[in-house]
């Protein structure tokens, strides 16, 4: 007679699982292919190529991306929507160093000496107007 209350019980707090925030595979693997999905589209919006996507997006599954920005193409074709461009400017972290870094290179770098006067060697003359030099 107790058995029927408590199975019920557990049917109740079974049914409840969603509520506690246990997600499956399939959820985890959705969820994935979403995210891939969009960040295909926000690049496509934004112009960037394909490849650029694949790059700036390591995490994200390349045929979801793939399939996110073929599906804003032809959307995009479709409405004649234009390519929004991104606000940020690209940087290539690689190529170029930071201000501070370019900054303190110079600063370090001490004058010259000239070997016959055993002075520094004089700086060069700055630009006029119009950037030509005086």
């Amino acid at each position: 007679m107790r058995i029927i209350p408590l199975l019920s019980l557990c049917g109740l707090l079974l049914a409840g699982c969603d509520q506690l925030g246990l997600e499956t595979p399939a959820q985890v693997a959705a969820a994935k292919e979403a995210e891939g999905r969009a960040v295909g589209s926000a690049c496509r919006h934004s112009g960037r190529a394909l490849e650029d996507c694949y790059i700036m997006n390591p995490k994200a599954q390349k045929a979801a991306v793939f399939t996110g920005w073929r599906d804003m193409d032809a959307y995009m074709r479709e409405n004649n929507i234009e390519v929004v461009p991104a606000q940020i400017p690209k940087t290539d972290k690689k190529k170029a160093p930071a201000k501070d870094e370019a900054a303190s290179k110079v600063e370090e770098k001490p004058a010259a000496k000239d070997a016959t006067h055993g002075s520094a060697e004089p700086a060069m003359p700055a630009p006029g107007p119009g950037g030509k030099m005086v």
